[in-house]
């Protein structure tokens, strides 16, 4: 029995639609919008979605391309429109729609559609359910570094990113994949790339995290892909911390670290996006649970503030470990400040911090990030010295306790 989501704005139609699938033994969820199909899928990824086009809020090629761009496109989804073009059909199937039906709908055309999308509801393998920087369509610096990536890769296959420490590579790199398409990292290669693994790869990207991790086999199957980048459709998208004079240094040939810049771009570091860090934390927690990494959770406003406070040295990767760990371990649905804390800042060390030993950083620092750093290690400093005692941290900080109870909530403290 598979759960089958049906978004349509006629209520005949999702009714009509619903008894038919329901006699064939599915388990029927109904949307009469975008808004309601997009929480729905929040909610829980169904096994298929029966998607309408014309919709008075949003139109489902939209909602589609939402969806591919959140990572959320996990499920097949079958497109339906007694009005769509050739042309609005072509453009869903290229986003990820994997059939398309049109209404009238034939009952034996609708079960034939949903037979086949329901055999083929797996991701292909070395496919991978990501999302890119088109979800983040209200953050100016993610929607800007999305259009300059997507005007470089128009015109080169391959780039080179040249990263800081704790940098948002891969994320960058997953926004080339499209739905469907395979991902081939060159880091976990022990063995000759082949034409076979190209082929499986058609149309998809191939990473590199780090150019100075990979060993002289890797390194000639990197040669080997950015050959034949043209042959099978492929990108490649390299990153590396370190000058082309180091990797030279460290035994890279010269003509082949020249090839791979030809073509390269800024990627920056996950602490220079601190805004962002709820956002991508929110979808990173639906890729995980969407890829059966983890259940599905939500961080509280607390916790999204204690995400957002954190350097981050090990860039998105750290931070995608760092939310797994939350979502495994989590006893509610809510993860909440405290258990970010623990995690990501472990009591012995905390308690080996005073205010004073944060000042060198704290200056360099933009004075909204300075002052709530200042704010969160004051409290902390005063709620330990107080042993939780409210009324003494009230006392010491001059606060009233109302007061003083929403200011440490925004902060994430307790």
């Amino acid at each position: 029995m598979a759960q089958i989501l049906v978004v349509d704005d006629e209520v005949g139609i999702r009714e009509l639609l619903s008894e038919i699938l329901r006699d064939e033994g599915h388990d029927v969820r109904l949307a009469e919008n975008a808004a309601a199909a997009r929480a729905a899928r929040d909610k829980a990824r169904p096994d298929l979605v029966l998607l309408d086009i014309w919709m008075p809020d949003s139109d489902g090629v939209t909602l589609l391309k939402e969806w591919a761009a959140n990572g959320q496109l996990s499920m097949p989804v079958v497109m339906m429109s007694g009005h769509a073009t050739i042309d609005t059909a072509v453009e869903a199937t290229r986003i990820g729609a994997l059939d398309f039906l049109e209404k009238p709908i034939a009952l034996a055309r609708l079960l034939a559609a949903v037979k086949r999308a329901l055999e083929k509801a797996s991701p292909p393998a070395g496919a991978s359910v990501s999302f890119s920087l088109a979800a983040f369509s209200r953050s100016g610096p993610l929607r800007d570094l999305k259009r300059q990536l997507d005007q470089v890769t128009a015109k080169s296959r391959s780039l080179l990113l040249r990263s800081k420490p704790g940098g948002i590579v891969e994320l960058m790199a997953r926004t080339l994949q499209v739905a469907g398409k395979g991902w081939l990292d060159l880091s976990h290669g022990p063995s000759p790339l082949t034409l076979e693994a190209l082929q499986a790869t058609f149309g998809g990207v191939i990473y590199v995290e780090e150019l100075a991790r990979l060993t002289r086999l890797q390194q000639k199957n990197l040669q080997f892909a950015l050959e034949r980048l043209e042959k099978f459709a492929l990108h490649l998208i390299v990153a590396t911390e370190h000058d082309l004079a180091d990797l030279h240094g460290q035994g890279w040939e010269e003509s082949m670290l020249r090839r791979l810049s030809e073509v390269s771009l800024g990627a920056p570091a996950l602490s220079e996006l601190r805004d962002e860090i709820p956002d991508i934390s929110t979808h990173l927690l639906m890729q995980l649970a969407d890829n059966g990494e983890a259940p599905l959770r939500r961080l509280s406003t607390a916790a999204q503030n204690a995400l957002r406070q954190h350097a981050w040295p090990g860039g998105y990767g750290e931070l995608r470990s760092a939310l797994r760990s939350l979502a495994l371990a989590a006893l509610e649905e809510a993860i909440d400040a405290e258990d970010v804390l623990r995690l990501l800042k472990p009591v012995a060390n905390a308690e080996a911090e005073t205010p004073a030993g944060l000042a060198a950083e704290v200056l360099e620092l933009p004075l909204r990030e300075a002052r709530e750093i200042f704010e969160r290690s004051y409290f902390e400093f005063h709620l330990r010295d107080a042993s939780g005692n409210m009324s003494r941290v009230a006392e010491k900080s001059g606060l009233e306790r109302t007061h003083l109870y929403r200011k440490l909530k925004d902060l994430g403290l307790r």
